[in-house]
């Protein structure tokens, strides 16, 4: 696993409660992941997550992901924990204008000490966005914590891909990206096998080059304008995260970081 020491929750905190956070949601929708909608479809799909169910979505944001599940997959109850007080409010807010709020519920928390029930939910949830927890040891275990015996735990997040990171290469990313350090699929593998899980899927999903080549069309050609008000018209600024995002797009479709999608049970 590569990491940086420079990196914690007040960082990623700041992220999210500033332009940057309003950046991604520019470029990447509502679903601030790779793939949004067909993303969340293959991930659920892949879970068996379905009617009736409940589940807790750890780093949920703005909720966006507890809001499909509810509407696309006919989930009973979801409830989102995240500590950034700005997206959470934010998530509130979409889910009372949405009608929701009955079913979605938010905790604001440490993702790795929820104070969530032991064993309280169908299954666990996340999307792109374990990268930027510290302690993915206590994250994993958290998550089979709260996960009842025989439920799922199922996320994506981005990852460094087979190709690998030089020290140098992950560095520059993780400054960038704000993560304080990035798994591979056998780290999450080995994480979760060692909070008693049965691994049932962990796979690269092969999205990451071509959403990194779009997300950079998307800023050069429609969203320049969008972006630089966002940034208060800082041409500079601008300059320098688009070439962070070239460098990002070129390690993408060197195989060096990749989106990972994992679906594991907790044993009974």
């Amino acid at each position: 696993m590569k990491g940086v020491d420079n990196i914690g929750l007040r960082e990623v905190k700041a992220v999210y409660s500033g332009p940057e956070g309003q950046l991604w949601e520019l470029i990447m929708g509502e679903q601030i992941h790779i793939g949004g909608f067909a993303s969340s479809m293959d991930l659920a799909g892949k879970a068996n997550i379905g009617s009736g169910s409940s589940g807790v979505d750890l780093c949920c944001c703005n909720g966006a992901g507890m809001r499909f599940l509810v509407r696309f997959r006919n989930v009973a109850r979801m409830h989102g924990v995240d500590a950034t007080e700005t997206v959470v409010e934010q998530g509130r807010l979409r889910c009372e204008q949405e009608g929701l709020s009955g079913k979605i519920e938010f905790t604001l928390a440490d993702v790795c000490d929820s104070g969530l029930a032991d064993a309280s939910a169908d299954f666990i949830w996340g999307e792109d966005a374990w990268c930027y927890v510290v302690d993915k040891l206590k994250l994993i275990a958290e998550a089979a914590r709260i996960v009842k015996p025989g439920g799922v735990i199922a996320f994506t997040d981005w990852i460094e891909g087979k190709a690998g990171l030089s020290d140098t290469e992950a560095e520059r990313f993780l400054t960038f990206m704000k993560f304080p350090n990035v798994q591979n699929l056998e780290g999450y593998g080995n994480l979760l096998m060692a909070n008693d899980c049965e691994i049932i899927t962990a796979a690269d999903t092969g999205r990451f080059a071509t959403h990194v080549d779009l997300y950079l069309n998307m800023l050069n050609m429609q969203l320049t304008y969008d972006a630089l008000k966002i940034i208060g018209f800082n041409s500079d600024l601008m300059q320098a995260m688009a070439a962070e995002m070239v460098f990002m797009q070129e390690l993408a479709h060197a195989g060096k970081i990749a989106q990972g999608l994992f679906v594991a049970r907790r044993k009974k």
